[in-house]
């Protein structure tokens, strides 16, 4: 079990924050999913305890913590509310894409509001064209998380050369008030994430505001300031891992309803068992259901070990090490649903009332689960075949 004594000072105190908030969460829970976005509540507290500066840099007034912080951050948010943390997870790792562009881009995110967020989609679904000074950018993109409360989008998009020839990939920092957001999130979990459509039609973007994602991939970014730690972190794991911290969080969320539902003295029907609890099964359930959710977390805090360390070291995690990360975020969804698939048995039938929470939990963990950075199985695959030393991969994000 991980003691207050292990955690950093800065990681206890943002991570008691978080708890802090999680009675506010779990009580707006509801309402942020009828709704499709979170509860202008839960924004201003997340606010005002500084839980999306988590990634801005300390010099434009943010937090710059590591990843271990993130993580235990977002994960502890997910115990209150899935979409809360997703949302809270996808603006700070944007936030955080946001400082390894030039100085120049992040004067214009932060310089005057500290408290500026970021949201973004990688997927290059749009068409650009050179014109003096930048590109002109004109695209969609689908499922960008926290567009609700966002001041600036990174978007992705092919870069071109004067011929209309593309050279690059790239993301794009675009100010919310130039694009439009179409309302398209309507899905069975993660309701509350108001991951809606982006739009640009003929958006002009200037060169210091399009980052390079096939040089961030190899760990070349652009910011001036080569003395922070935490922009040095590799780009791909960074991206996967963060989002396995609110998985990690649903499982746990959905121990404690259980645990506190059996300490309540219910029977199992259709038994002699007049308290659930005093059956072995559930007994042995709820056992194989804890080291799940134990498991999952200690391949996070490994994940993000591993991309402190490397980061703090200067040297950019080699490829082996990143292909594991990916696995290890794989394996955390995996064993999150396994753990709430046992929770769901031991609760039976009455899981899946509207009135009972477990049910929303389980939603929100199957789809945030199925990201298509986190599929396991494509995980697994490349993890394979870096470990095999074979060269040619299923995806250039690793």
């Amino acid at each position: 079990m991980t003691t207050s004594n292990d955690i950093p000072q800065q990681t206890a105190e943002l991570k008691e924050r978080a708890a802090a908030l999680v009675p506010v969460l779990q009580a707006n829970a509801a309402r942020t999913e009828a709704d499709r976005r979170v509860a202008e509540e839960n924004i201003e507290a997340l606010t005002e305890a500084g839980l999306f500066r988590l990634t801005v840099p300390k010099r434009l007034g943010g937090q710059e913590a590591d990843f271990r912080t993130f993580l235990e951050v977002t994960s502890e948010l997910a115990r209150g509310c899935g979409s809360t943390a997703w949302v809270t997870t996808l603006i700070n790792v944007c936030n955080w894409m946001a400082g390894l562009y030039p100085d120049r881009a992040q004067q214009e995110v932060w310089g005057e509001n500290p408290d500026a967020r970021v949201c973004g989609v990688l997927a290059p679904s749009a068409t650009t064209r050179a014109v003096e000074g930048g590109l002109v950018v004109t695209g969609r993109w689908g499922f960008a998380s926290g567009s609700h409360h966002a001041q600036w989008a990174a978007l992705g998009i092919p870069v071109v050369d004067a011929a209309g020839q593309q050279t690059d990939q790239g993301a794009a920092l675009i100010p919310m008030h130039e694009l439009t957001v179409e309302d398209t999130w309507y899905v069975a979990g993660m309701r509350g994430t108001g991951s809606n459509t982006l739009v640009a039609d003929e958006v002009f973007v200037p060169a210091h505001r399009i980052l390079s994602v096939t040089q961030a991939v190899q760990g070349r970014y652009p910011t001036e300031h080569q003395d922070e730690a935490l922009y040095r972190s590799a780009f791909v794991p960074v991206l996967a891992l963060v989002l396995a911290g609110p998985q990690a969080g649903l499982a746990q969320a959905g121990m404690d309803l259980v645990t506190a539902s059996l300490a309540k003295g219910r029977g199992i029907s259709y038994t002699f068992y007049e308290r659930a609890d005093e059956a072995p099964s559930t007994q042995i359930q709820l056992a194989e259901a804890a080291q799940l959710v134990d498991t999952a977390r200690l391949h996070l805090m490994r994940g993000a070990e591993d991309i402190d360390s490397w980061a703090a070291s200067g040297v950019y995690m080699p490829f082996e090490t990143r292909a594991r990360v990916r696995m290890d975020t794989g394996y955390v969804a995996r064993r999150s649903r396994e753990a709430l698939d046992l929770l769901l048995s031991i609760q039976g039938a009455g899981s899946f009332a509207e009135a009972n929470p477990l049910q929303r939990i389980w939603r929100d963990q199957e789809t945030g689960s199925r990201h298509a950075v986190i599929n396991p199985a494509i995980a697994g695959e490349l993890y394979g075949r870096a470990l095999l030393g074979i060269d040619e991969q299923v995806t250039p994000l690793i």
